[in-house]
């Protein structure tokens, strides 16, 4: 039974497959534009792999100096849960990205997969004040032309605006910010990850993921490169925006909190509403978060996790929550800690047992909220983190039959996923290493490609 609710999981995910370019990978598109087929080998009937086998063909490479000293190792079959291979399995190892998929397994389970994001705007105490208050959507666009296809836009909520203060001209644009607590960056993150465009300050309010020249960063994104400039004080730089469009100049934007709306006010009152754009779905957050490992989409996710069980909306806050709600799914949080939601900390710690645990959680159907971060995961020589992945020889067997979640820092490298055999049978593996020689990234990413290919072209029985 679970075995068919496995491949069940897996298909009623499959028409939010990616595909590399930017406004495709958030639309179902037309068929003849999908990748060719993933997993489709899968087979619940088919032989399943022995421990013995699987270690014959994994040890000389998880041994590989590329991985350096400590490579720790998680495979199990997905249907039965067997434990084919197990290597520090158990160990809190550092995560990188790859953080993101217990960022994504718990703010399913906290908000569900429909779950939006609002951004708002309310009267402020003055005549023609207008408070923009943050929500937490990262994706928040200015007009049509932001990063983010489908996005909300602060040109339909500068219209609804204008609507409901009928003949009151703006004049102050007030930014509030404060759903957010705490330090915005986190403990653990190295300096290269503002120089190198990797994230930002984490602000309540922003557009575009904090991006400042979005023609460039598309460019760049066209090129493979999701990291670009990031402008110093998101929140400031949406509410000018936001000023813009509303004719009023941006000397007149401050940061300042939103009035409370009175008991029975009338419109145009302060703290009355005067305009609401809601985020994309969950799900569809989950996907980009996941696909191209967006930082501040994974950020502005953790801190929903905390802000759906009522805890302070910081980093320490959302932390505390994922960690809750993992032990509340059932997967082994001993040895995890969770310093931000992106993965760009070093001071997180996941085992890879815990994820191998999460990815079948996901696929047995008694969680069917968490399937929705299947849809996301790239596809190895096809899309996301992997489109450029599985071209050495000794990988080859992987493209197409590998769909993963990849993670990198300097001396750390990870991916957890699944795989299917050349059998048909489907696992689940995670390979985190957080000790490997530095200066050798494509060496451990070559290796890697390599473990989860010799999983796909084994029958290991």
């Amino acid at each position: 039974m679970l075995a068919s609710v496995v491949l069940l999981a897996l298909g009623a995910v499959g028409v939010i497959m990616v595909r590399p370019d930017p406004e495709a990978q958030w639309s179902d598109g037309d068929a003849a534009a999908q990748p060719p087929a993933v997993l489709a080998a899968a087979d619940v009937t088919a032989p399943e792999p022995a421990a013995a086998g699987v270690r014959a063909v994994l040890d000389p490479l998880v041994s590989s100096a590329a991985l350096g000293d400590r490579a720790n190792v998680s495979v199990a079959d997905v249907a039965t849960g067997t434990i084919l291979y197990d290597q520090g399995a158990g160990d809190g190892t550092v995560p990188a990205s790859v953080t993101k998929l217990v960022t994504a397994a718990t703010v399913l389970a906290a908000r569900g997969p429909g779950h939006r994001i609002p951004t708002r705007a309310v009267a402020g105490a003055a005549p023609g004040e207008v408070v923009l208050i943050g929500g937490g959507d990262p994706t928040l666009a200015v007009d049509g032309s932001g990063f983010y296809p489908g996005a909300a836009r602060l040109d339909e909520l500068a219209a609804q605006v204008k609507t409901a203060l009928g003949g009151v001209a703006p004049t102050r644009v007030v930014v509030d910010s404060s759903l957010y607590s705490g330090p915005a960056y986190a403990s653990g993150w190295d300096d290269d990850i503002f120089s190198g465009g990797y994230g930002s300050a984490v602000t309540a309010l922003m557009t575009d993921g904090a991006r400042s020249d979005l023609e460039q960063a598309k460019r760049e994104y066209d090129n493979g490169d999701n990291a670009t400039e990031r402008v110093p004080e998101p929140d400031l730089h949406a509410g000018e925006a936001f000023a813009r469009l509303l004719d009023v100049p941006t000397e007149a934007v401050e940061r300042g909190p939103a009035p409370a709306a009175g008991a029975g006010a009338t419109a145009g009152a302060p703290g009355t509403e005067l305009g609401v754009v809601q985020s994309l779905p969950m799900v569809r957050l989950v996907d980009i978060m996941i696909v191209d490992s967006d930082n501040m989409v994974a950020e502005a996710l953790a801190r929903q996790v905390a802000l759906a069980r009522e805890q302070p909306a910081s980093f320490s806050g959302a932390g505390e929550s994922m960690e809750a709600v993992a032990g509340e799914l059932g997967l082994p949080v001993d040895a995890l800690t969770l310093t931000d939601g992106s993965g760009l900390s070093r001071a997180n710690r996941i085992s890879p047992a815990l994820l191998t645990d999460l990815i079948r959680l996901a696929a047995d159907g008694s969680r069917p909220e968490l399937a929705a971060l299947f849809g996301g995961l790239p596809i190895g020589a096809w899309s996301g983190t992997l489109a450029g992945r599985y071209t050495d020889v000794a990988a080859q067997a992987g493209a197409g039959m590998v769909r993963a979640k990849t993670g990198t820092l300097t001396g750390v490298h990870a991916m957890a996923g699944l795989v299917t055999t050349a059998d048909g049978r489907l696992l689940t593996f995670a390979v985190l290493t957080d000790r490997a020689p530095s200066g050798g990234l494509i060496q451990a990413q070559v290796t890697l490609d390599r473990i989860t290919a010799a999983l796909a072209a084994c029958g290991c029985r």
